[in-house]
């Protein structure tokens, strides 16, 4: 199934996307020639069971993982052409990312967390809307603790803010509240949501909870390693009735 977006900007794509793992009987085929837009200023959320390859898309169209064939591109430029510096820096420049880990660095404040893609690049935040995404995620009395001196989910809004505050053209979120309480997922979701409709960020999310896809403008769904279904304007209940045909 092929999914491309007509009459809309494209932030990044992935043209007949394989990735095989292992070799011979015993080769595990995560994706088998995935083509795909994911258009820019829109929330976007993939989807299927485990072992889909949900997570091996995003990690190769963010560049994070080559694949076995096939191409990705971040707007024109196509990734297998970089080489490791280059590809080092496209995602410095060019990307954010959210973890269910957070990856935070214990010996920084939350603020030199947030800053911190910055300082590798040798430049210094916009102050004006530093301040509004740390005020948005609630942050601002918390921006001299360190980690350990942190909540589970103050800790990922430092992440979230860390992944927004130098304006990249995406931000690539995997299972971004899963550690969360549902409260805590609700505004970090919202505040995703947010970035996209009055900043034009381009988000690109990998999920199982189909409260956490309606948040997105649309949702790819991934069943052996293709896409096999596309839903715009999700509601949770459409994407649970969906998730619900895997296991049928």
């Amino acid at each position: 199934m092929t999914n491309t977006v007509a009459d809309t900007q494209v932030a990044a794509r992935s043209v007949g996307a394989v990735k095989t793992f292992g070799s011979g009987d015993a080769a595990v085929h995560a994706l088998a020639g995935v083509t795909v837009d994911f258009p820019a200023h829109e929330f976007t959320a993939i989807m299927g069971p485990s072992g889909s390859g949900k997570s091996t898309l995003m990690q190769c169209v963010a560049g994070l993982d080559r694949l076995t064939s096939g191409e990705v591109f971040i707007g024109d430029t196509s990734l297998g052409t970089l080489d490791k510096t280059a590809l080092t820096l496209l995602r410095r420049d060019r990307l954010g990312f959210i973890f269910q880990q957070y990856n935070l660095i214990p010996t920084l404040t939350a603020e030199e967390n947030i800053v911190l893609p910055l300082t590798l690049a040798g430049e210094k935040p916009d102050r004006a809307w530093f301040d509004q995404i740390v005020k948005t995620v609630n942050l601002g009395d918390r921006l001299r603790n360190r980690p350990s001196q942190l909540s589970g989910g103050q800790q990922q809004r430092v992440a979230v803010a860390r992944a927004l505050v130098p304006r990249p053209d995406i931000v690539f979120a995997d299972e971004p509240t899963g550690a969360l309480d549902s409260s805590t997922g609700t505004e970090i979701l919202s505040f995703m949501r947010t970035a996209v409709d009055e900043s034009g960020q381009t988000i690109v999310m990998v999920t199982h909870d189909p409260h956490a896809a309606s948040y997105a403008n649309r949702v790819f769904f991934l069943a052996d390693g293709q896409i096999i279904d596309e839903m715009l304007a999700p509601t949770t209940d459409r994407v649970l009735d969906r998730m619900k045909q895997f296991e049928a």
